[in-house]
């Protein structure tokens, strides 16, 4: 796996792609930003001291765009504010985007998938795990949001149930398996692409906070809306992709957003590819 990276005059990230066998997948970051170590849970004063004394931490809202087989495949679509120029700075207009595949509902996730209303992605597929799907649009939620990207996509949505981590899995999309990661939503969904031997994982949500849970894993944020599950998941996923050497992206990991975890006593550290 290897990365091209640019940057623009005005300090976004724009990358050329990270090779993923005959793949490329692309940072399409919304934004690099500082997030706010009030919202952690379970991290200790001494934690935080050693981590992030100055009561904050690196922080980002990415989505990525996978090119595989001549097919245009979105992870995600952040806020939308800054998606579609993202998009054209890589020579992709909404209308060739033939898959959105969505990690979870959350607003910071699924905000370009409308625009002024309407589907912003009128040729796409779209997939959305069943779990995400009944949590947000049940009586007890009743999201807003998520019911109009439902009504909007209605004769493109998918709903699938994603494959448990390291079981033999079938891909949900050319070269691209769903797997379950539930906790900081109830239907939290990764992306592992796969192609000529080589993996790489798109992870969402997973972390946060990756100053804090790398080396403290334990360390759960107020976004998650089952925090101990969400611990859960990403001490199995943290021990899976360093135990397998498995690179890994996320919605909220820092430019460029891309690198691999490493075991390191009783947490892991995160190597930045370069």
């Amino acid at each position: 796996m290897s990365a091209l990276l640019t940057m623009t005059s005005h300090a976004q990230a724009v990358e050329t792609g990270t090779k993923v066998g005959e793949a490329r997948v692309h940072l399409l970051s919304e934004g690099q930003q500082k997030g706010k170590t009030s919202i952690l849970i379970g991290a200790t004063p001494e934690m935080v001291e050693k981590q992030a004394p100055d009561g904050t931490f690196p922080n980002a809202v990415n989505a990525f765009l996978i090119q595989f087989s001549g097919k245009n495949i979105l992870v995600d679509t952040g806020f939308g504010k800054r998606l579609f120029d993202n998009l054209q700075n890589l020579g992709v207009v909404a209308e060739n985007i033939d898959i959105v595949l969505i990690t979870h509902a959350h607003g910071d996730h699924i905000g370009g998938m409308l625009r002024d209303g309407e589907r912003a992605f009128p040729n796409a597929q779209v997939y959305l795990s069943q779990k995400e799907h009944d949590y947000w649009t049940s009586d007890a939620v009743k999201n807003t949001n998520v019911r109009q990207l439902v009504a909007a996509y209605k004769d493109q949505l998918h709903l699938f149930n994603p494959a448990v981590i390291g079981e033999p899995a079938t891909p949900l999309v050319g070269g691209v398996t769903a797997i379950a990661a539930y906790g900081h939503t109830p239907g939290h969904t990764m992306y592992e692409v796969e192609s000529q031997g080589e993996k790489l994982l798109i992870w969402g949500d997973l972390t946060h906070a990756m100053a804090l849970q790398m080396p403290y894993p334990s360390v759960a944020v107020t976004y998650d809306v089952d925090p101990a599950q969400a611990v859960k998941a990403r001490l199995e996923v943290l021990n899976y992709v360093s135990t397998n050497a498995i690179p890994v992206a996320g919605m909220h990991i820092a430019y460029p957003a891309v690198g691999k975890v490493v075991k390191a006593g009783n947490g892991y550290i995160f190597i930045w590819k370069s």
